[in-house]
């Protein structure tokens, strides 16, 4: 069941990557982030007030947000710095860089999972999920001749070392989550909530000190509808993802691995939305990356 939810997690993912490149293009970086996760916080805010006044009721639904410790609010607080410092290097590359290129690079994330997996929970691959391993790696790399045509230069653009410092830090984020969903029994929900409240802070702060005191900077944002539906979209992935974290069986380098296939999604609808460039040459490390989830996810 949890490889199931993972898939799910997997396609409000795909989905939530199309509406971030929308969000972005011609945007500053940190008040799209700040709106995506402030709608993120309002979709969750009706659950906490629920919580709050009929705790019986979200009990009886699965919805309830639990009061939790102070150690785990500083857990928690954690949790919110590493993403947030994943996200702005993340966003950042999505506005100068292809999606197409993007995306793959960000597909990188189980091989840092993968290792953490192996190294902090004992989680053993068979001999046909290396072979998976290094499949999706060297499809990476031939991303990245492609992308060259395109005028990036893998080794001197920073913008390809900020989606890589993106990834390490997103797959440490992951690697933390089955920490707090299975060692302090989070359930998704409280942890989504908190996780949300806490990065706002963050993002408030770093606002105050790079965008609110300049008007040139505030007129020249732009809202737009893909901004709250990034923070819904995320919100209804992270969902399914801690559903299926809840599982004492579930493996952090398979999820991992299966949430990658959202890869699909951006790269083919993508493509055709961005009208970006060697659409059909990009098919094919994608098949290797595809050919590499699945033979980690169903050898096993």
């Amino acid at each position: 069941m949890w490889m199931y939810l993972g898939l799910l997690a997997a396609l409000f993912l795909g989905l939530h990557n199309l509406c971030k490149k929308h969000a972005v293009q011609g945007n500053e970086v940190f008040p799209v982030l700040l709106g995506t996760i402030s709608a993120g916080f309002l979709f969750l805010l009706p659950l906490y007030l629920g919580s709050l006044w009929y705790p019986e009721k979200m009990q009886a639904m699965g919805l309830m947000i639990k009061d939790i410790s102070l150690k785990t609010h500083g857990f928690i607080i954690i949790k919110s710095m590493i993403m947030a410092s994943s996200w702005v290097l993340a966003y950042q590359a999505l506005k100068h860089l292809p999606i197409t290129i993007v995306t793959p690079i960000r597909s990188a994330g189980p091989f840092f999972t993968f290792i953490g997996a192996i190294v902090i929970y004992k989680e053993s691959p068979n001999f046909w999920q290396w072979i998976g391993f290094f499949l999706i790696i060297l499809s990476v790399l031939l991303y990245s001749k492609i992308g060259k045509k395109e005028g990036i230069n893998f080794k001197r653009n920073k913008w390809i070392f900020a989606i890589i410092g993106a990834t390490f830090l997103g797959a440490s984020s992951g690697l933390y989550d089955k920490f707090l969903i299975q060692q302090l029994t989070l359930n998704p929900q409280t942890l989504q909530f908190w996780f949300c409240f806490y990065t706002i802070v963050i993002l408030l702060i770093i606002l105050a000190i790079t965008w609110f005191p300049y008007p040139a900077k505030r007129k020249a944002f732009t809202f737009r509808w893909s901004i709250p539906a990034v923070g819904v979209l995320l919100q209804a992935a992270d969902y399914f993802y801690f559903k299926a974290l809840e599982d004492p069986e579930a493996l952090i380098m398979l999820l991992s691995a299966i949430k990658r296939s959202q890869i699909l999604i951006a790269v083919v609808l993508g493509g055709l939305l961005f009208k970006e460039q060697n659409k059909r040459k990009k098919l094919v490390p994608l098949f290797g990356i595809l050919l590499g989830v699945f033979l980690i996810l169903y050898t096993n």
